[in-house]
C-alpha cells in the first residue's frame, strides 16, 4: 500500500529522519515508537506531504506522491490524519466539522454526508452530541470527534499523530477504544504513541525510530520483550542511561565520577548505592582494566531502571579475553562486595571482545 525509500528530511541544525525504509500493507496497524525528537510526527507528515522530504521517495500504490506533478490533494483524501490538538472548526457544529471535507473535497451531498456522519458519531459513541460545538466537549470528545471527521472521507489509510497525548489521563481509555475498534475492523493504521502497553494491544508491527532510521522492527512480542539491539531494550525497558568512552590512558576519572553523582541524584539514587556504584567504576576502569596494556578501547554504560529501580554496570573491552575474576585481585573482591551478580562473557560486538556486567545490590 505504502512504500518509503530512503526518505530524508532535514531542519536546520537537526536531522530527524535520514534514511528511512519501509513497507506498510494493507492491514497493518504499525505503532511507531521511540524518543522524543527521533522524527516519529515527522515521518507521518512527511507520508501526507504537509512536510515535503529532502530526499528520497514515498509510494501510495503505484503513485509517488513526492513527485512534483502528484496531485497530492487528491491522494490526501485517501489519506486521514488526526492531530494530537484535534483541529476542530470551533464556529461548526460537531456534524457540521464531520460534513465539510466530504462535501466541499469529494463532492458528496450534504444529505448523504449528513447521515454518513451520523453512522460515524454512533460508531464513536457521540451521536446525542450532534449539534455541540467543540468548546462544549470534553479533550476525549474532541479526539473522538476527530477520529470520526477523519472517517468521513472513507479513507484507505489513517494516520495517528499522538492522539493521546493532550488529553487527561482519565480520557484516554475512551480514545483508546475508538481506536482498538478500528484495528479490529481491519483498518490500516500508523500510530505515534508513547502508550506502551497500548501500543503493544493494537498493534501487528511496532517501528522503533532512532538515529534518523527505523533503528528496529518487529512484532509487538519481538519488540517488548525480546528486542535485538541496545537502545530499542533501554527505551522498552525505560533505563535511564550514561555513557563512557575511554579510547586512551588520559582519562578524567573526577570528572567521570561528578558525572555519576549527577545521574544519581537526577534518579533519585540514595547514596549508599551511589558509593557503590562510583567504587565499582573506579576499581573496574583504575585497578582491573588500565593495568593491562594490551586494552586500546573501553566502552562502559550504567544503566538505572525507572520501572524496578536496578542498577548494571555494564563494560565492554578490547584485548584478549580476560575475566576480571580471575586471579589474585583484591579490586575484583571489593565489586564484589557491593554487586549482587557479576557475569563475563567474551563475545565479540563492535570491535569489542570482552564484557562484564556487574548488577548492584539492592
Amino acid at each position: 500500500m505504502i512504500r518509503l525509500e530512503h526518505v530524508r528530511k532535514v531542519y536546520p541544525n537537526v536531522t530527524p529522519l535520514s534514511d528511512i525504509n519501509a513497507e506498510i500493507n494493507a492491514g497493518d496497524v504499525i505503532s511507531v515508537i521511540g524518543p522524543s525528537g527521533t522524527g516519529k510526527s515527522t515521518l507521518l507528515r512527511c507520508i501526507n506531504m504537509l512536510e515535503r522530504p529532502d530526499g528520497g521517495k514515498i509510494y501510495f500504490g503505484d503513485t509517488e506522491v513526492t513527485n512534483p506533478n502528484c496531485n497530492i490533494y487528491k491522494i490526501r483524501q485517501k489519506m486521514g490524519m488526526v492531530f494530537q490538538q484535534f483541529n476542530l472548526f470551533g464556529n461548526l457544529t460537531v456534524i457540521e466539522n464531520i460534513m465539510l471535507a466530504p462535501v466541499r473535497l469529494k463532492g458528496e451531498s450534504r444529505q448523504s454526508a449528513y447521515e454518513n456522519g451520523m453512522k460515524l458519531l454512533r460508531q464513536v459513541g457521540l451521536l446525542e452530541k450532534y449539534l455541540n460545538y467543540p468548546d462544549e466537549l470534553s479533550g476525549g470528545q474532541k479526539q473522538r470527534i476527530a477520529i470520526a471527521r477523519a472517517l468521513a472521507m472513507n479513507p484507505d489509510f489513517l494516520l495517528f499523530d499522538e492522539p493521546t497525548s493532550a488529553l487527561d489521563p482519565t480520557m484516554v481509555g475512551e480514545v483508546q477504544a475508538v481506536i482498538r475498534e478500528l484495528a479490529r475492523s481491519g483498518k490500516t493504521m500508523m500510530i505515534v504513541t508513547h502508550e506502551m502497553n497500548f501500543a503493544r494491544a493494537i498493534c501487528n508491527r511496532v517501528f522503533y525510530l532512532d538515529e534518523g532510521v527505523i533503528y528496529e522492527e518487529g512484532t509487538p512480542d519481538e519488540i517488548f520483550t525480546s528486542p535485538k539491539r541496545e537502545k530499542t531494550r533501554r527505551f522498552i525497558q525505560r533505563l535511564h542511561v550514561l555513557e563512557f568512552n575511554v579510547k586512551n590512558r588520559v582519562f578524567d576519572f573526577p570528572g567521570a565520577v561528578s558525572m555519576i553523582d549527577t545521574f544519581c541524584r537526577k534518579n533519585m539514587i540514595d547514596s549508599k548505592r551511589e558509593m557503590g556504584l562510583q567504587l565499582s567504576f573506579e576499581e573496574l576502569m583504575q585497578g582491573i582494566l588500565f593495568p593491562v596494556s594490551e586494552i586500546r578501547k573501553i566502552n562502559a554504560v550504567i544503566e538505572h531502571s525507572e520501572e524496578n529501580g536496578k542498577i548494571m554496570l555494564d563494560v565492554r573491552y578490547d584485548g584478549s579475553p580476560m575475566n576480571p575474576a580471575e586471579g589474585d585481585n583484591v579490586s575484583y573482591s571489593l565489586i564484589k562486595a557491593e554487586a549482587s551478580d557479576i557475569q563475563y562473557s567474551a563475545e565479540s560486538f563492535e570491535g569489542f571482545t570482552n564484557r562484564v556486567k556487574i548488577y548492584l545490590k539492592q
